[in-house]
């Protein structure tokens, strides 16, 4: 607070109302903070010290299936758009010199910024889809980002036994889009018990277990599909 000029820079223009002015004098909520730095940036004193926090930790392991890049984050911490590009970048140099030609990204809920740093340099986006008005929903929402990436979509519609009108609701909004449903899954507890057992569903004897695999090979074809130009 000595360097601060009280100019009022950081106030002006900081969109998560995460700077608080007392009198003349300015100061931070961590609470609000969403970690932008413009108003670091922007200080002409430099007054706002933005030290590096450390959020949790990432690590490389192997499984039966291949190698897997992942992440652990502290207790309360949030997930970010740039923990999401730094495990894609990892996972890319692996991948090459282990000579591997497919990279799997799992996304998290939602829009935000680890959505679309997930989806950044895709070739196909997989929408696991459940029959509900809040699922459809959250799909248009998603799948309304992958059209502004250009990024196209298949659509897997799981526990689709729940909802007949549902299913059909999102069928017809995947024709009219132009996206691909690949197959349906119905509601299954062997899903649940392979889990249980710490086994793929496709390493199990349930009849879903052929049905899934038949469904990543198709999902496997519009990933290797020349992309669309224009």
């Amino acid at each position: 607070r000595d360097a601060c000029r009280r100019c009022g820079t950081c106030f002006e223009h900081c969109r998560f109302d995460a700077v608080k002015k007392d009198g003349a004098v300015y100061g931070i909520d961590p609470l609000r903070c969403e970690g932008c730095g413009v108003c670091v940036a922007l200080c002409p004193a430099k007054a706002i010290a933005f030290p590096e926090k450390e959020c949790g930790e990432w690590y490389v392991s192997d499984t039966r299936f291949g190698p897997f890049v992942h992440a652990q984050l502290y207790p309360g911490q949030e997930n970010s758009g740039r923990l999401v590009t730094l495990l894609k970048q990892q996972a890319r140099e692996l991948a090459k010199r282990q000579g591997l030609d497919l990279v799997i990204c799992d996304g998290s809920p939602g829009v935000g910024g680890p959505v679309i740093s997930s989806l950044s340099g895709a070739s196909l986006a997989v929408a696991v889809v459940e029959p509900t008005p809040s699922g459809r929903h959250d799909f248009e929402r998603v799948a309304a980002l992958c059209d502004h990436f250009r990024i196209p979509v298949a659509v897997l519609i799981n526990k689709a036994d729940l909802n007949h009108e549902e299913v059909q609701a999102i069928t017809r909004l995947a024709d009219d889009k132009g996206y691909t449903v690949v197959g349906a899954l119905p509601f299954d507890p062997a899903v649940t018990g392979a889990m249980i057992r710490r086994k793929a569903l496709t390493e199990t004897d349930s009849p879903l277990a052929s049905t899934l695999s038949a469904i990543w090979g198709r999902i496997r074809e519009l990933a290797y599909a020349p992309r669309k130009r224009g």
